[in-house]
């Protein structure tokens, strides 16, 4: 990524001694985990001071995305170019993801939050305990009603649940309702939530989640 120079906000001015929150964002490609993201970003920036690392299997398209639609400078946002699965380098080996937050931790003093994207077509992989402390995962309500009630790993383990795309439900014949009745029976009490991510809807709810139980206030 091109070296630029580092832009201090307000938030990066005072430090409480506390380690940056980690909050991964996993899911299937086109679930819109960097859509999830970058609505986060315009969210949070004004009261705290967060970055991105993003994982792609080509290039850094998504770093890219979130600096063109001005989601955050550029110099807050770390494209790593995996490879391979983007899971693996979450899960199997985070040296890359580590090294990036630590970068990050170190370019902008009093860093709040790092989100941490990274993508999977199962949801068998996890992210690595080490490299987050809060994991939300993504699903798509038109992947159809089976993808709730899936029992793997990034459904029934996630910190939060988000089952995007939700006014697509008509259109692929989902019933919203069976969704959330599933996603009660394999998460028992841990959270989800309905997100349109293309209208906005939701996403303060998921904002609120991460502030509460990242305890950024």
């Amino acid at each position: 990524m091109p070296t630029t120079t580092t832009t201090t906000s307000p938030a990066d001015d005072v430090s409480d001694g506390r380690p940056a929150l980690r909050v991964g964002i996993g899911g299937p490609i086109g679930s819109g985990k960097t859509t999830l993201v970058a609505e986060l970003c315009g969210r949070l920036r004004e009261r705290y001071s967060v970055a991105v690392v993003t994982n792609d299997v080509n290039a850094h398209e998504d770093a890219r995305l979130l600096v063109r639609t001005g989601s955050l400078q550029e110099d807050r946002v770390v494209g790593l170019d995996t490879g391979s699965c983007p899971h693996t380098t979450v899960g199997d080996d985070a040296t890359q993801n580590l090294a990036a937050v630590d970068a990050l931790i170190a370019r902008h003093a009093g860093l709040d939050a790092v989100f941490i994207e990274g993508g999977d077509d199962l949801g068998s992989s996890t992210f690595d305990p080490e490299l987050t402390d809060l994991v939300i995962y993504v699903i798509d309500v038109a992947a159809g009603e089976k993808a709730t009630r899936r029992g793997v790993p990034g459904i029934t383990g996630s910190d939060l649940l988000v089952i995007n795309k939700s006014d697509l439900a008509p259109a692929v014949g989902a019933s919203l309702m069976n969704m959330e009745r599933d996603a009660i029976s394999v998460r028992q009490d841990r959270p989800y939530v309905f997100t349109n991510l293309k209208a906005g809807d939701g996403v303060d709810r998921v904002a609120d989640f991460i502030i509460e139980q990242g305890m950024l206030e």
